[in-house]
């Protein structure tokens, strides 16, 4: 069931909200816990019902040993418990791929498990290696229960694609949801609007831009230098939208609840060094990655030469969690060499001006984008050279007389894929990004008045006509 499904945004919403309120002021907040974790099982089921009991199985044998290290902090706990969560996650994600690796590398024929990576299973499988690791260190929340452990992971808004949420984080608010308050409250309107936008963002934005990235890229042997922008181009902002809408409609389902669930996004491609677009990417992960990884291998407290490996490894491991395949990994190792210049520079207290440091950072960002995005590396390399120009330059005729006599040093040849109009709507998308608000500094300023409504409505309404066959979130896939 996806966020931008009818059957979710008609039935399975509405039923929730409704469920939740009525049972809170009727049974008290424990059935509305009760009826939200039955929700999100309902929510989880609905993709494959096969893997409820595994999810179920992996909380259960987490907050017993969350419990355990609560009582007794002793690593050997701590160690089996990370152990298996990873060894879970290891299997589904990868035990295929490194076996079919095998298989070319030594011509074995081992037999492939064909697992299908259970929905999730990567966000939960961090949120509660945070628990095991916070129990150890004493900062878990305390004894809560195991209903309100479950519900802390498999809360539907945020069960699927994150934000990684702390159980430090989510538990506390659980507690405070307790204490009756009066009615509908301005966080339940925030919500509305922050799912709205999120919504408007997937429907109307990311899923227009989906099929120029993939034609272009099922195919980039053919593309050249405008054809090549146009794809790297239209894949940066489609996966922007795309994942920074999941990340709103989660915050904003969670805002409909009376929970803050943590930002995801910062406007990441107004940053200005690649540390900050790290910073204001996929929040949550980054913080992950840097409090349970990059700090513990040094951090930047050691030598130089320590400094970088921590920086390496931590990519490299971040690159393989976004999925089975060495493009993944490699787009990890480029953005750690990436941080590894950026960090060498500063160490020299150089300074670029703004837009200078914004433009470097900006198309860095998008050379790995392709990486990230092309099937192979013979495919991301071909994208990389036809960018470059090593191809030649070839532009559509449709752009010659908007360059006047500049058009004269071009050689024309109509592109394959593009025909000019797209970078007319994505150029204005990327000034738009870049330059604007975000939806999380819009919702600071949000007021329950008409004109607030009006805007809320009309991004809903905008996202619901265009509702037909609901597409995945790229995110899902991870």
């Amino acid at each position: 069931m996806l966020f931008n499904s009818a059957l979710f945004f008609y039935v399975f919403l509405p039923v929730v909200v409704l469920g939740y309120y009525v049972g809170r002021a009727r049974g008290g907040y424990a059935v509305a816990e009760a009826w939200l974790f039955a929700a999100s099982l309902l929510f989880y089921a609905s993709w494959d019902i096969r893997y409820l009991p595994l999810l179920l199985g992996s909380i259960a044998v987490n907050y017993r040993l969350g419990q355990t290290l609560r009582r007794q902090p002793r690593r050997r706990w701590l160690a089996v418990g990370v152990a298996l969560n990873l060894g879970l996650l290891g299997f589904y994600k990868y035990a295929d791929f490194f076996l079919g690796e095998v298989n070319a590398l030594a011509g074995t024929a081992y037999p492939l498990f064909g697992v299908i990576l259970p929905l999730g299973l990567s966000f939960i499988t961090f949120q509660q290696i945070t628990y095991l690791v916070d129990s150890f260190h004493g900062q878990s929340h305390g004894d809560e229960g195991w209903l309100r452990y479950a519900l802390f992971v498999t809360f539907f808004p945020q069960l699927v694609a994150g934000p990684i949420v702390q159980h430090r984080e989510i538990i506390p608010q659980f507690g405070a949801l307790a204490r009756p308050t009066p009615g509908l409250t301005w966080g339940f309107a925030t919500g509305l609007f922050i799912f709205s936008v999120g919504l408007f963002k997937k429907v109307v934005i990311a899923d227009s831009l989906a099929p120029w990235a993939d034609c272009a890229f099922a195919d980039t042997a053919a593309l050249g230098f405008f054809d090549a922008w146009t794809a790297a181009l239209a894949y940066t902002l489609q996966i922007y939208f795309d994942f920074s809408a999941y990340s709103d409609m989660a915050v904003g389902l969670g805002l409909l609840f009376g929970l803050r669930l943590p930002l995801n996004f910062l406007s990441p491609y107004q940053a200005v060094t690649i540390s900050d677009f790290w910073r204001r990417w996929h929040i949550t992960l980054g913080r992950f990655l840097r409090d349970y990884l990059y700090i513990p291998l040094g951090g930047n407290r050691q030598r130089l030469a320590r400094t970088l490996m921590a920086l390496a490894v931590t990519m490299l491991l971040g690159g393989l969690w976004h999925g089975a395949a060495w493009t993944f990994v490699a787009w990890g190792g480029l953005h750690g060499a990436y941080l590894a210049v950026y960090h060498l520079w500063r160490r020299g207290r150089w300074r670029l001006p703004r837009p200078v440091a914004w433009a470097l950072t900006f198309t860095a960002v998008v050379f790995a984008w392709v990486l990230f995005r092309a099937d192979s590396f013979a495919a991301a390399w071909h994208l990389w050279g036809a960018m470059l120009g090593l191809h030649g330059v070839d532009l559509p005729n449709t752009l010659r007389p908007m360059l006047g006599f500049l058009g004269e040093a071009v050689v024309w040849r109509t592109p394959r894929q593009a025909n000019g109009l797209e970078m007319l709507i994505l150029l204005p998308l990327l000034v738009f990004v870049v330059t604007q608000p975000n939806v999380h500094d819009l919702a600071a300023r949000f007021q329950p008045t008409r004109r607030w409504g009006v805007t809320t409505f009309g991004a809903a309404a905008a996202a619901v006509v265009l509702l037909g066959q609901p597409t995945t979130f790229i995110y899902w896939a991870f």
